[in-house]
Order: C-alpha cells, then structure tokens, then sequence
C-alpha cells in the first residue's frame, strides 16, 4: 500500500493516512479508498454521496464517517467501497432482492464473486 501511494505522487494533503494499512499488499484490480481528514468542525470534506465523507465529532471511527448499511446502502454507495465495483455492487443488490437484508457482514460471502478475504477488507466499513 505504501508503495502504491508513493507510485500515485504521494498523499494529498486532506488525506487520512491513518486510517490506511500502509503495511497491507495490494491485488490487482481493488480499489483503495483513502478517507479524507476530518475538518475543524469533525465533518469530512467529501462530496455528500460519499459515505465515508461525514462524521460527527468524536466518532470512534478515526477519520472515517459511519459504515455503510448493506441492507439499505444503493448501488452508488457500495461502488465507494474498496474492491466493490459496479457489478459487484449490483451483485449485493440482486442478493439483497433475493434472500432479504443482511443479517451480518459474514452474509456476503453468499455473494457471488465476494470471499473472505474482500469481506475483511469490508467489515470495519459496513454493518448488516
């Protein structure tokens, strides 16, 4: 991860490192979301579809605005999420049609195309 933000030119200055594990390897093909700073006032600077751009102050999230509900979240907001891309995000979307809401973030993995190891990337980002 580290190596792939120094390849991009390096963090923007709103960008919340911490929030990262700079430590974690990449795979080909999944999208790293770097979740901005909070401003002053504990709000985020993304746009007002991102669901990571807002969060109260003192959110116990360290910089990143609240999960994202998989039982509500539209197709827009499950593209936001690393490694979630338009298909799969529709994939979520025809399971939840099919089988109802989500009762836990482990439910993904009856996603087609979702395994263990994107569902650890996606747990601390999204509840049922």
């Amino acid at each position: 991860m580290a190596d792939a933000v120094s390849r991009a030119g390096g963090a923007t200055r709103g960008a919340e490192l911490a929030a990262l594990n700079l430590a974690a390897p990449l795979v080909d093909g999944v999208q790293v979301l770097v979740p901005r700073r909070l401003a002053a006032n504990g709000v985020g600077e993304a746009t007002a579809g991102n669901p990571y751009a807002e969060a109260p102050a003192g959110a116990a999230t360290a910089g990143i605005g609240p999960k994202l509900s998989l039982s509500s979240a539209t197709a827009d907001q499950l593209d936001e999420l690393p490694g979630v891309g338009p298909i799969t995000a529709q994939k979520i979307l025809d399971y939840r049609a099919a089988h109802g809401p989500f009762r836990s973030v482990d439910d993904l993995d009856a996603v087609p195309g979702i395994g263990p190891t994107r569902i650890e990337q996606l747990r601390d980002l999204v509840t049922p």
